[in-house]
């Protein structure tokens, strides 16, 4: 259902390298959520780090509406980074686990497959 990796690195630095590697894909971040600092902001005693990337192939999105446009619910990609007692880990719930979910369509199966491929590359080169 997961996919997640420890890093070696910084928070930050895992940070920037996701942010290089979803543009490397050619995928979009449509955006990025400092849950972290949300939080903090709220008022609410957060230690921990956490920055989820809201990410996009456009042209991966469009098959997937047109197949299907209720899916648009599913859209777009989340990648979280984010540390936990003291670890820098990044993750993702797997497309094909959360549109097998969803759908039956084999036709958004294969879609799911090529993101999840693509997705779980740039976790791996981010980490």
């Amino acid at each position: 259902m997961y996919y997640i990796v420890k890093s070696s690195k910084s928070f930050d630095k895992a940070v920037e390298d996701l942010d290089a590697a979803v543009k490397a894909h050619q995928f979009g971040v449509m955006h990025v959520h400092d849950i972290g600092n949300t939080l903090r902001s709220k008022g609410v005693e957060f230690a921990e780090q956490c920055k989820v990337f809201e990410v996009c192939n456009p042209h991966q999105a469009a098959k997937v509406m047109a197949t299907d446009m209720s899916m648009n619910m599913a859209l777009p990609c989340r990648i979280s980074v984010y540390t936990e007692k003291g670890k820098t880990l990044i993750g993702m719930i797997r497309p094909q686990a959360m549109l097998g979910m969803l759908s039956k369509d084999p036709t958004l199966g294969a879609i799911a497959t090529e993101v999840e491929s693509a997705t779980i590359q740039m976790i791996d080169e981010a980490a």
